[in-house]
């Protein structure tokens, strides 16, 4: 499972263009999320808001990163796992469902299938 949380100060920081040291380096994930899909979040006018959506997206990506693993694909082989994105609500305690679910490599493109 993948859980991110909105009001994230990973994503603020990622829409920013700050030095941040050496978490920069983590910060680039976020920021190649941003930039897949900056159409869609410049549309956005209120920067929390955008960061909520950001938060959104780069939950559904990583997601689909653990997918693209030798580890996962392995154990896809051996018994049935399931990844799963959601966000978590710091403000209110709720859990929204992202409706991402990975069970198998036929959820992956095709030139991320590996032969294990």
């Amino acid at each position: 499972m993948v859980c991110g949380h909105y009001g994230c100060g990973g994503i603020k920081a990622a829409m920013g263009n700050d030095f941040h040291g050496f978490l920069d380096n983590w910060l680039r994930n976020i920021k190649d999320v941003y930039h897949k899909h900056h159409l869609e979040l410049e549309t956005i006018e209120s920067l929390d808001k955008r960061a909520d959506r950001l938060t959104e997206l780069n939950v559904v990506e990583q997601v689909r990163n653990l997918a693209k693993t030798t580890i996962v694909q392995e154990t896809w082989k051996k018994r049935p796992l399931h990844l799963h994105g959601w966000v978590y609500g710091i403000n209110n305690g709720l859990i929204k469902d992202l409706s991402v679910i990975h069970d198998g490599t036929e959820d992956i493109e095709p030139i991320y299938r590996l032969n294990v």
